[in-house]
């Protein structure tokens, strides 16, 4: 059942929202209303829609008292109470808790797990496969820092993505990803079994996280570059220490300055997620873990070479399309992941 005291508070904050737009507001006030008014709209029309199949359905139950227009009602009832069976979910789905930074950029950080070498080739395939996604996303995806194996593979990797609504879809994509595959360096053709692993973090904002300047260590050194390539003659490689916590980031771009940005934002994004990881813990303390929890610890996915398969263990989701996965159309296996995780919501709000 909807609740239409809730339908109510929306619209009127809608409205209200509309008004104080149509006003006149300063320029940070305009764009922080702006945000608001864009994320209420579609739910509103949802909302909207359904209600005027509310006033359809009780114009064709007073019909019914018409000899006249009573056929006329007989037949419309049925298809109009199964168009309001399906308005009435996706009212429910557009009136479940938001996670707030489902509309900010995202920090991917990819490592090799076990498996030597082909762990970390397996690692630079990941990274192409979000590159690949993100394209077709139409989104931006910017590395930020990487070091290379000398056969191709990655030791590490962080890019930034920013676009519409990119937490909301790449947040499922952190745990341990495993392959199994015969490795480009295996002479016998036995199946090798390796892991990498992917976090993805909501990128922080400013406002987020005040960093007193007495918790930072901040040197700089001579940068290795990527691979002992780019080799760097200059002492431009920045690393910064946040002493409370122990987190430590390194940039080794070019220029200096531009690793020291990448470096605050880094550890910006990484004390919000350890806020964030924590507050969630709280919450979910006497609860199973969720798709999306962000348990980077967990096993979420097999990617079987020889079979053409990859599986999702947390929704038990088998597709025999490796290779176009591989080459980013990861859209039904995350359309997939969120339909399982708006259930568990609408399960838990007992909708």
């Amino acid at each position: 059942m909807i609740a239409q005291e809730k339908i109510a508070q929306l619209i009127d904050r809608f409205q209200f929202l509309e008004a104080k737009m149509a006003e006149g507001a300063s320029g940070s006030e305009i764009a922080t209303l702006g945000r608001e008014y864009a994320e209420l709209r579609p739910v509103v029309e949802t909302v909207t829609a359904y209600q005027d199949l509310l006033s359809q359905i009780a114009q064709a139950k007073e019909m019914l008292a018409d000899p006249e227009m009573r056929e006329l009602a007989e037949m419309e009832l049925p298809e109009l109470q199964e168009k309001l069976e399906v308005s009435e979910h996706e009212v429910q789905l557009a009136l479940l808790p938001k996670d707030a930074a489902d509309a900010r950029p995202a920090l991917v950080e990819i490592r090799p797990g076990t498996g030597g070498e082909e762990a970390s080739l397996f690692a630079a395939d990941l990274l192409r496969m979000y590159q690949r996604y993100s394209e077709k996303q139409g989104w931006r995806f910017e590395i930020l820092e990487e070091s290379q194996t000398e056969l191709g593979g990655i030791k590490e990797v962080v890019a930034r993505v920013a676009g519409d609504g990119v937490f909301a879809k790449l947040k499922y994509e952190s745990g341990v990803h495993r392959v199994q595959r015969v490795p480009e360096t295996e002479s016998g053709g036995r199946i090798h079994t390796s892991a990498a692993t992917v976090a993805v973090l909501p990128e922080a904002q400013d406002v987020d996280i005040q960093i007193a300047p007495g918790d930072l260590r901040i040197d700089t050194m001579r940068a290795s570059g990527s691979g002992g390539q780019h080799v760097n003659t200059t002492d431009s490689a920045v690393r910064i220490l946040h002493v409370p916590t122990g987190i430590m980031v390194v940039s080794a771009e070019k220029s200096q300055h531009r690793n020291r940005e990448i470096a605050m934002q880094v550890l910006k994004t990484r004390l919000f997620d350890m806020e964030r990881q924590r507050v969630d813990s709280e919450r979910s303390a006497d609860r199973k873990a969720q798709v999306g929890s962000g348990d980077r610890s967990e096993r979420i996915r097999t990617y079987n070479f020889p079979q053409g398969r990859m599986t999702d263990h947390r929704i038990n989701l088998t597709l025999y399309s490796l290779g176009q996965i591989m080459q980013g159309d990861l859209g039904e296996v995350i359309d997939a992941l969120q339909s399982d995780a708006q259930a568990t919501l609408l399960a838990e709000m007992g909708a």
